[in-house]
């Protein structure tokens, strides 16, 4: 897509098809997608690929440890990817993160979430620690949430839990380095409207204003 024009072309194709992966822009501005799935089965691939943004070339890359869908990728700010999370084949819970090293090509596993969980949502702290929050556990919905430092490798669960169960909401880090998060669904498997803000000098939940719809 060219934003200045406002017009689509055709670019190369991916190597393995596949769907319900991530994909994250590299230092280089190369863009990296990884796992996923490639049909109905939901087995999940362990393959990676960059696309080159220059040439319009996939080149497959390093093989992850696991394969996996639902799992979320953060760009790290030495440049690396955590990847975290997930399932290999639709009913079994991944706890297990790794992360890929552009300048080699390869990935090397960091230590397990505190839980295993997917349908979660990640982002990058001020400090370069990564939030994770919510998503799926291995018999319910997750309130929790954890937070992986790089520097150590150690995942470190938040002071508290949100307010409410949620998975397929989303979350953004604000400009005074708190993270919003909202909507999604809870263990009811019903909509919802509310927000809720983490206080990354605390690491402490509190509500806020609900949407004026669930979402």
């Amino acid at each position: 897509y060219n934003s200045s024009t406002a017009i689509w072309t055709t670019t190369g194709n991916m190597t393995t098809a596949r769907f319900d992966y991530t994909a994250s822009i590299l230092t280089n501005g190369n863009v990296l997608v990884v796992g996923g799935t490639p049909d109905g089965s939901y087995l999940a691939w362990n393959s990676t690929e960059v696309y080159n943004s220059s040439t319009g070339i996939w080149t497959t890359t390093g093989t992850m440890s696991t394969a996996r869908y639902y799992h979320t990728a953060s760009i790290l700010t030495n440049g690396t990817v955590l990847v975290a999370g997930g399932t290999p084949d639709g009913g079994t819970v991944l706890g297990t993160a790794e992360v890929y090293d552009s300048s080699t090509g390869s990935w090397t596993p960091t230590s397990t979430m505190s839980t295993a969980r997917y349908y979660h949502t990640a982002s990058i702290l001020t400090n370069g620690n990564v939030l994770v929050v919510g998503g799926l556990g291995n018999s319910s919905h997750l309130s929790s949430a954890e937070v992986y430092n790089p520097s150590t490798g150690i995942w470190t669960t938040t002071t508290g839990n949100m307010s409410t169960t949620r998975m397929h909401h989303t979350q953004v880090t604000l400009t005074n380095g708190n993270v919003l998060v909202a909507g999604g669904i809870n263990d009811s498997i019903a909509g919802l409207s509310s927000a809720e803000v983490y206080n990354s000098s605390t690491g402490i939940w509190t509500t806020t204003s609900t949407m004026s719809s669930a979402h």
